[in-house]
C-alpha cells in the first residue's frame, strides 16, 4: 500500500475479491472471512485479499447482508471534506453535461451510480430531498449534507434547505430508524413549507416532498414523457398509474384531444387535477380514482375507445422471490391495455424494478400480445433519464424499463 492505513481490515474471499475485480461495488457478508481491528457499524474500513492486497475501502455494515459498500479502490484516499466536495461537484458536473439547461429539476446524487452508496439526492427548484439507505452515509451526511448545499450554491443555484425523507422500512436493514424532517443548515433558516414547484417539459407541478411517493416526484421518466407527448397529438389517451399526473399532462400539452387520468389514490388525483388547473389543461383531461385493473376490463366491456394507452405501474416486485407473480401482474395489466385498443392504437408501457429485467420484461410483453392477438410495432424503447446514470457493471442502477408500440 502506498499510504498508512488507520482503517479496520476485512479479508474476503477469493470469490469476492472477484466480484469487486468485475467492477460492483458491494461485498456480501459470506465473503467476509475475518475483520482485523475494533470497529462500529457504519465505519470506514480497508477490504484485502486473503495474501493482504488492497482491494478498496468501503462503509461497514454490521446488520446487512450487503457487508461491505466500497467507496474507493484508491489507498491514497482520505475520506475528508475535500474528499466529499470533489465527489459531489464530480456528480454535479456530470448533471450539467449530460442535462444542459435542465437542471432545475434533476436527481443530483443517484447512489452507488455517483459512488455515494445509498444516497438519493434529488433536487426540486430550490428544494434538495434526500434518502439515506446506508448506515456509512448516514454517519457522514453531516459533512456531505453541508457541502452539498455549498456545492450547489457556489455554481449559483438558489438552495433553500435539504430535507431527508428517511421513511422507509429497508433502513431497519442497515440498523437505522426511520424519520423525515429538515435538515438543520447552519446559518440557513428552515423553509415554512413541504411543498414546491418545478417545472419539467415545460408543465408546472406543485411537489409535496414531505408525504409525496419516494421524494416526493418521480424524475427518471423526464424525457420519456417527452417521447409520449410526440405521439400524443390529436388521441383519446388513458394515462394509468398517473400519480401526479406528469405522462397525462405530457399528453394534453403535446396537443392530444382528451386524456383520462386514472390513480387508485384519491389524493394522487387531486394533486393530479389541480397540475391540470395550474397548467391550463383541464378542459380537456379527466381524473378516475379506481384500481386499474378492474377499470381495463370495465372499459373493455362498455367499448369505450381510446387511441393511446400509457402504464406506469408501481414496482410490481421488490425482490427476486416474487419475479414470478410480478411477470403474472405485468402480463395481466398490458393484456388488457392491448384488448382495449383498435388496430393502429398506441401503447407505452413500463416496469420500475430492476428484479424485471428487460429480457424477463420484453418476454412478458411477447405473451401479452399473443394473448391478446395482436402485434406490437416497436416505436421506441428507452430508460431512465441521463441524471440517473447505468453503471454496466452495477445492475441494479439499471432499472427503468419503457417502451412506445403501435398495435397491430
Amino acid at each position: 500500500m502506498k499510504t498508512e492505513r488507520n482503517f479496520s481490515k476485512a479479508v474476503i474471499t477469493k470469490k469476492g475479491e472477484n466480484w469487486v475485480g468485475s467492477g460492483h461495488p458491494w461485498i456480501y457478508d459470506a465473503e467476509v472471512l475475518s475483520i482485523e481491528g475494533e470497529y462500529e457499524n457504519g465505519d470506514l474500513v480497508d477490504a484485502v485479499s486473503e495474501k493482504g492486497k488492497y482491494i478498496g475501502t468501503g462503509f461497514i455494515s454490521t446488520e446487512s447482508k450487503i457487508r461491505i459498500r466500497l467507496v474507493s479502490k484508491n489507498a491514497n484516499d482520505k475520506f475528508d471534506r475535500d474528499f466529499w466536495k470533489r465527489r459531489i461537484k464530480y456528480a454535479w458536473d456530470y448533471r450539467k453535461t449530460v442535462m444542459g439547461d435542465d437542471i432545475g429539476c434533476c436527481r443530483v446524487i443517484f447512489g452507488e451510480a455517483d459512488q455515494f452508496p445509498g444516497l438519493t439526492v434529488d433536487k426540486f427548484s430550490d428544494v434538495l430531498v434526500t434518502q439515506c439507505l446506508s448506515v456509512g452515509m448516514e454517519k457522514v451526511k453531516d459533512i456531505v449534507f453541508p457541502l452539498l448545499y455549498e456545492v450547489l450554491s457556489e455554481d449559483g443555484q438558489a438552495i433553500k434547505g435539504i430535507y431527508e425523507r428517511n421513511d422507509v422500512a429497508i433502513r431497519k436493514l442497515e440498523g437505522l430508524e426511520e424519520n423525515k424532517g429538515w435538515y438543520p443548515l447552519a446559518g440557513v433558516p428552515v423553509p415554512d413549507s413541504t411543498e414546491t414547484e418545478i417545472t419539467e417539459n415545460g408543465i408546472t407541478y406543485s411537489v409535496d416532498f414531505e408525504n409525496g411517493q419516494k421524494t416526493g416526484f418521480f424524475l427518471d421518466q423526464k424525457y420519456n414523457r417527452l417521447a409520449v407527448a410526440k405521439i400524443a397529438k390529436g388521441k383519446r389517451v388513458l394515462d394509468c398509474f398517473t400519480h401526479t399526473g406528469s405522462f397525462a399532462l405530457n399528453a394534453a400539452k403535446g396537443g392530444a384531444e382528451h386524456v383520462c387520468a386514472v390513480d387508485i389514490s384519491e389524493s394522487a388525483i387531486e394533486m393530479a387535477r389541480k397540475n391540470a388547473e395550474k397548467n391550463g389543461l383541464d378542459e380537456k383531461m379527466s381524473f378516475k380514482v379506481a384500481d386499474v385493473f378492474d377499470l381495463l376490463t370495465e372499459m373493455d366491456n362498455k367499448k369505450e375507445k381510446f387511441d393511446f394507452i400509457i402504464l406506469d405501474p408501481p414496482a410490481f416486485t421488490k425482490s427476486r422471490k416474487t419475479v414470478d407473480n410480478a411477470f403474472k401482474g405485468y402480463k395481466d395489466i398490458n393484456l388488457r391495455a392491448m384488448k382495449l385498443l383498435p388496430r393502429g392504437g398506441y401503447f407505452a408501457t413500463a416496469s420500475c424494478s430492476h428484479f424485471m429485467p428487460d429480457e424477463l420484461f420484453v418476454k412478458m410483453l411477447h405473451a401479452a400480445a399473443k394473448d391478446a392477438s395482436v402485434e406490437l410495432r416497436q416505436i421506441e424503447a428507452r430508460q431512465q433519464s441521463p441524471d440517473h446514470p447505468i453503471l454496466w457493471n452495477v445492475p441494479e442502477t439499471d432499472y427503468l424499463k419503457f417502451y412506445i408500440f403501435q398495435v397491430i
